[in-house]
């Protein structure tokens, strides 16, 4: 059963027609056409229909689904019986032949092309260089020999005028390793005459308008075919055609297929010979014939390579012997003219069948022993032409009739030996099938002394003049008691016949009539000898070996020729009996309409092909018995899921156990037969019910595949991202590991290194442990800061806390923080020595009564004071408390600000000694530090990092209780007893305690580096701008409209 169709589409099989009748035949067949599908099946027979339009259905996806595939599994396709032929070669070591029939442009040619490019793709898997040549050289023999072989007609545009079949040879491996090709019954009357509306065979056109122009000169033709009287009727017609492009594919294909240069040349020069030719006229003076254009003469010799004179003779003269003596006799014009047409017709029709030998001499197997390489087999493919029936059908028709008569009587004969030797097989009674069996009509074309083909062959070897009248007289004497012939004569009332001309032979597909015209001529196909020596004499060799008779001199006696007749006889008989020994497959093709339309399905067209090609008794045949049958395995693998006992695989002791009780429960056992190997199903119904059960439990099938599916997807999904984490996992710890084992072994002995493993390079950390390796560069830098400070003094401590806080508030922003020198914090002593005694005093009464620990910094400013006004003053600041002093009073304290009342400072980013401290009631004090010693150094940083250091620590206080005195009291009772009561005279003050006291407030100093500094002056908002002056020599403050100015030296 071929792939699921809907039935929407018809039958794909027209075994499977309810009724076997010609109206279901031809509405199934029509239904299929008119849905787009060109092939159906008749058992393993393919039904092709020409869709007269490109398919898309050839491509390499397409030959990739039906290669291997069985007959049945896929829809019907020529594909498929092409690969049937092929697995029956490989598989079982058979040769195998597919038949293509059917008639001119139901589309033969194109399937016999299909199929050898379907063999092509699915061999040499390998790409062996020698079978791809052998390949190629196959499917461009196709091209040269449809140049030469196929022609335009009324009915196709290619159309074959030869039968072809060609073997292909295979080794033990399935690969081509060769071909031949058998030629039959050549049209070559259409080199000299066409039907209106019809060509002569293409190579003359290609010649004539795709050779470039040199040749054609060399040549002496022209592009124009209606020059030439055996071609104009077709140069006159419009075609699509593209013979230009067709003439470099044919040159190019015979240059691969092995033809030398200088044998392209002859063909080039016969094609243009008979050309010339078919412009010759002859005339007559007195009783003299002669040539009237005598220049095409010697350009017939040119062409021939001969002597003008021999070329001459031949064509006006006769040489006949008679015993010993030789006699010259001149033709009459017409007998010239039949000579001139024969010479063309036998030129062309050698011409041919040398281009067949030239190919089968390529392609043929060369150097294969059997015994060392294997059994040589082979596919054959015949496309060969179709029952043909005419207004007018002559000695062409007959014979090609006859060949289909032949064929259709092999293919009964195997398709009904098939089904015999199958039955038998597998053990089912053989029914005895009636059927139409043409032996009779072969008998009546064929057989010895009573045949048509042996009375005409008697009727051309009597003495004197014959004519086609005798011939008919012959046939009406010997044939007149015979079921299938008939005449005039033997009908008189019969007017659809002429009298003396018409014969009709009931064929196995219709009646047809024939006229005897013609006949006697076209089976004598005499070529005067006078010809033969003529081309034989040729210095050309090639043109030389295609006539080797003409070496017989002219006293010589031979046998007489064999007939047209008998020959196309023989060839038939030889090519039925070669493929009697095959396994045969067969395309049976049909035409179906003649306006080459797409869309038109022509009924009483196709029903006459359908009677002709034998299709309805094929499926009579096929049906005579069991409609289908199916190997027990391939019947269970399909159909299994119907029954619960075969789903999903079947415990029964066989196959054929199983497909019993599957078709049991379904009610089917009355409609089957069982086979050894095979079941055999009846009905059509059967197997459609068969499928609709199929199709039912299919998609509940899939349904619970998809979930199964699914679920393994998932849980697949799971076991890889599961194994992934692990293997992640892993690996991040390794990676820890590594990195962690990597920093310890470098910083293993850190404590021992000159600099505490600063040089040591840390190792790249793994992505998870960036954060993990910052905290520990940090962990690293803190140990390493607490080893390098941890022997310092607590002075020294201060210090590198208070170059620390600088370096974090004012790097990058100020270019000299001092860092490099030490600072000594209480300048004033040093800065002024002849006043360090009173400032030692004023700073000892300050601490005495301020209770300050320690003297932070100290320093000479420039300030401005309430009256915007500068004047100089020295500062003091301690833990507590700021203090302005001025130096010329002995360092009198002027005032004094509590740091807690201090928010923050702002400096400026240049190298002046501008200082602001904001307090919180906006009484902001603005300095500029000077008398420096040295003069150049600036202390800025210096007084922003102890500031910051300071105010970073916390900032300690705890209360002070002091007990001034007690009094005791008695208290006034009506008791004896009277308690006394203690009151206590204190006093609460803060005081600064001890440096590990645990009362903390943490306080914060905003740092700001800008320029110009805004600042707060007893409430007032104002800016103060540095600004350098050349010829300034110290720091000075001036008034501006905004604020203030500080001027500072320029240099």
């Amino acid at each position: 059963m071929a792939e699921h169709e809907s039935l929407e589409f018809g039958k794909a099989d027209f075994v499977l027609l309810d009724n076997v009748s010609m109206d279901e035949f031809m509405t199934n067949l029509k239904l299929r056409f008119e849905k787009g599908k060109i092939y159906s099946y008749i058992g393993e027979v393919v039904v092709s229909v020409n869709p007269y339009r490109a398919m898309n259905i050839y491509g390499r996806d397409t030959i990739e689904q039906y290669k291997g595939r069985e007959l049945y599994e896929r829809p019907p396709h020529l594909f498929a019986i092409a690969d049937a032929a092929y697995k029956a070669m490989k598989r079982r070591n058979k040769d195998t032949c597919i038949v293509i029939s059917g008639e001119s442009g139901a589309g033969k040619t194109e399937a016999s092309k299909y199929i050898m490019q379907y063999i092509a793709a699915i061999t040499n898997p390998n790409q062996r260089a020698e079978v791809e040549r052998v390949k190629n050289m196959l499917l461009k023999s196709n091209c040269v020999l449809e140049a030469f072989g196929n022609a335009k007609t009324n009915r196709n545009d290619n159309s074959s005028r030869f039968g072809k079949y060609m073997d292909i040879n295979f080794d033990f491996k399935g690969d081509p390793i060769g071909g031949h090709i058998n030629n039959y019954l050549l049209e070559k009357s259409r080199v000299i005459f066409q039907q209106p509306g019809e060509r002569s065979f293409h190579s003359f056109y290609q010649l004539l308008r795709g050779a470039p122009d040199p040749l054609l000169r060399s040549l002496h033709i022209q592009k124009d075919p209606t020059a030439y009287n055996y071609i104009k009727v077709g140069g006159q017609i419009k075609s699509s055609i593209n013979d230009g492009a067709d003439f470099r594919a044919v040159a190019d294909a015979m240059k691969v297929t092995g033809f030398t240069g200088d044998e392209i040349q002859t063909v080039y020069k016969i094609l243009a010979t008979i050309l010339h030719l078919g412009n010759l006229t002859f005339g007559v003076d007195g009783d003299v014939t002669l040539i009237e254009n005598t220049k095409l003469v010697s350009v017939i010799r040119e062409l021939l390579s001969t002597k003008e004179e021999n070329v001459e003779k031949a064509l006006l003269y006769r040489t006949v012997a008679t015993g010993r003596d030789v006699i010259e006799k001149q033709h009459t014009t017409q007998e010239a003219s039949y000579g001139r047409d024969a010479l063309a017709k036998a030129m062309y029709e050698r011409l041919f069948c040398w281009i067949v030998g030239r190919i089968n001499d390529i392609i043929e197997v060369k150097n294969y022993d059997a015994r060392v390489h294997g059994k040589n087999t082979v596919i054959g493919v015949l496309d060969i032409y179709g029952f043909e029936i005419f207004q007018n059908n002559s000695f062409e028709q007959f014979c090609i009739n006859y060949c289909n008569e032949k064929l259709q009587q092999l293919f009964i004969q195997l398709v009904l030996k098939q089904e015999q030797e199958e039955y038998q097989r597998e053990g089912i009674p053989w029914k005895h099938i009636d059927y139409f069996n043409n032996q009779i009509i072969v008998d009546l074309v064929e057989q010895q002394h009573k045949g048509i083909f042996s009375v005409l062959d008697e009727a051309c070897m009597n003495v004197g003049k014959v004519t086609d009248e005798v011939f008919l007289q012959g046939l009406n004497g010997k044939l007149a008691k015979h079921a299938h012939y008939t005449s005039r004569k033997l009908s008189p009332t019969d007017k659809s016949l002429e009298f003396e001309r018409d014969f009709r032979i009931r064929h196995y597909a219709g009646d047809v009539v024939y006229s005897v015209v013609g006949f006697i001529d076209k089976n004598k196909d005499t070529l005067f000898q006078d010809f033969k020596r003529l081309l034989y004499n040729s210095s050309n060799p090639v043109l030389k070996g295609m006539w080797p008779e003409g070496k017989l001199s002219i006293t010589e006696v031979t046998k007489r020729p064999l007939t047209a007749a008998t020959l196309f006889k023989n060839s038939m008989i030889s090519l039925v009996d070669n493929l009697a020994c095959k396994e045969p497959y067969y395309v049976r093709c049909i035409k179906p309409n003649d306006v080459k339309s797409p869309l038109l399905f022509e009924q009483e067209r196709c029903r006459h092909q359908v009677e002709y090609l034998g299709l309805l008794e094929n499926v009579r045949v096929r049906r005579a018995g069991f409609a289908c049958r199916q190997t027990y395995p391939r019947f269970l693998q399909r159909y299994k899921m119907i029954s619960e006992f075969t789903w999903p695989n079947h415990d029964l002791p066989s196959d054929k156990d199983a497909v019993k009780r599957l078709l049991q429960g379904c009610g089917f056992d009355h409609d089957v037969a069982y086979g050894k190997t095979k079941v055999f199903i009846r009905t059509p119904r059967t197997l459609f019910s068969l499928e609709e059960q199929r199709a039912e439990m299919v998609q509940r099938i899939v349904l619970f595949l998809q979930k199964v599916w699914r679920g393994t997807i998932a849980r697949m999904r799971y076991r890889r991202m599961r194994a992934a984490l692990v293997i992640l996992q892993a690996y991040r710890r390794y990676k820890v590991k590594s990195y962690i084992r990597e920093v310890n072994r470098r910083f293993k002995n850190v404590r021992t290194m000159k600099d505490y493993g600063r040089h040591v390079k840390w190792p790249t950390p793994p992505k998870v442990l960036r954060k993990f390796e910052e905290a520990l560069r940090n962990i690293y830098n803190r140990w390493w800061a607490w080893t390098l400070i941890k022997g310092l003094s607590p002075e020294e401590t201060l210090q590198v806390r208070a170059k620390v806080a600088t370096l974090e508030a004012l790097k990058g922003q100020r270019a000299d923080l001092g860092l490099q020198r030490a600072w000594e914090g209480n300048y004033l002593k040093r800065d002024s020595p002849d006043t360090a005694s009173s400032f030692t005093l004023v700073s000892s009464e300050l601490q005495r009564k301020d209770k300050f620990m320690r003297v932070l910094f100290s320093c000479n400013v420039r300030k401005i004071n309430r009256f915007h006004k500068a004047e100089d003053r020295a500062v003091l600041i301690t833990d507590r408390h700021l203090y302005k002093m001025d130096p010329l009073k002995q360092y009198k304290p002027m005032k004094s600000i509590p740091l807690y009342n201090v928010t923050g400072m702002s400096v400026s980013p240049g190298k002046d000694q501008l200082v602001v401290f904001h307090t919180k009631d906006s009484r902001d004090l603005v300095v500029c530090l000077q008398g420096m010693v040295p003069a150049n150094e600036s202390r800025i940083g210096e007084l922003v990092g102890t500031l910051l250091s300071h105010f970073k620590r916390p900032c300690k206080y705890t209360l002070e209780i002091i007990f001034k005195s007690v009094k005791m009291h008695k208290a006034c009772s009506s008791t004896d007893a009277q308690p006394l009561i203690a009151v206590f005279d204190v006093s609460l003050t803060w005081a600064a305690p001890p440096l590990n006291s645990t009362s903390l407030e943490k306080r914060k100093l905003q740092v700001n580096i800008v320029s110009p500094i805004q600042c707060s002056m007893n409430g007032r908002k104002c800016t103060v701008i540095v600004e350098p002056k050349i010829n300034q020599s110290q720091p000075d403050f001036t008034k501006s409209r905004s604020g203030y100015i500080l001027a500072v030296p320029g240099n």
